[in-house]
């Protein structure tokens, strides 16, 4: 009998990560479709502004999974006053005094408004639950208040969606290692991505209860593979708009107008502080 060579869990062979390069989407195709998939988020904001919906997206995920570069996907063709992104910091002294999710629901939109949460009030249930934040008896509050909260939600005329990034211990491993090496990514790497690092069964597990809790009808979890970033953020993106019933809205034709000389004069900006050309 051969013996069977053993390899460290947190390490693909040379193989298997020639495999994974060689799956992932190419830089011009992820190009392509994102164009076009961006075209129709501007023609989802149109029809936002003029129907008056109101939608929340939710991201969670484990850290490094890709939520931030698939909000900015999402965000960077269109407008900000239509598309908010809420990040909101740890809470305050005072904020911890309020209801749970008091400090989010001041983040919900208005009619013609999409408010994407770039983690929420589902940290109760992620790493305030694991890393000790909150009490056993508010972890659990919450798991059995939250699909209720969420069904008020809903049934109030606001759409209520929510993705979770899923990546894997191998690939969240070499996006760690990318962030402490290169400087242009260290500000990501924060004491709280180590010790999600060390703790990602722990992580695991409530990921489990969380989405046990709270995948509702009302209200359900739509889970991204994201090991491949680019798949990850056109398939969210695809999924994101098939889930809304939008429709794309008719625009008048525009033509510039002419310019007026009634009251023209020499216009050119001299003598001022013109910021030097370096490049």
């Amino acid at each position: 009998m051969h013996d069977i060579p053993t390899q460290d869990p947190d390490r693909d062979g040379p193989d298997e990560a020639a495999r994974d390069d060689a799956a992932k989407l190419k830089r011009k195709t992820y190009e392509r479709e994102l164009h076009k998939l961006q075209v129709q988020l501007c023609h989802l904001q149109d029809w936002v502004k003029r129907t008056g919906a109101r939608i929340i997206v939710v991201f969670e995920g484990r850290d490094a999974a890709g939520k931030g570069g698939t909000i900015k996907a999402i965000t960077e063709r269109v407008s900000p006053r239509v598309f908010r992104v809420v990040a909101l910091p740890a809470p305050s002294d005072r904020q911890k005094t309020q209801i749970f999710i008091q400090r989010y629901v001041e983040h919900f939109p208005a009619a013609g408004e999409i408010v994407i949460f770039d983690r929420s009030w589902y940290n109760r249930a992620g790493v305030e639950h694991v890393l000790g934040f909150c009490s056993e008896a508010e972890y659990h509050r919450f798991l059995d208040l939250c699909p209720r909260i969420e069904r008020f939600i809903v049934d109030g005329g606001t759409q209520l969606i929510k993705f979770w990034l899923e990546v894997g211990k191998q690939e969240q491993k070499r996006r760690f290692q990318a962030r402490i090496e290169d400087p242009l990514r260290q500000w990501k790497l924060s004491p709280m991505d180590l010790e999600s690092y060390g703790r990602w069964y722990e992580f695991s597990k409530a990921r489990d209860a969380m989405l046990a809790a709270t995948d509702t009808d009302d209200a359900p979890w739509h889970v991204i593979r994201s090991d491949d970033k680019r798949r990850a953020r056109l398939n969210c993106i695809a999924h994101l708009l098939h889930l809304i019933p939008y429709r794309e809205q008719k625009r008048e034709a525009v033509t510039l107008p002419k310019r007026g000389k009634a009251n023209a004069y020499d216009d050119a900006l001299r003598d001022r502080r013109f910021v030097p050309e370096r490049y």
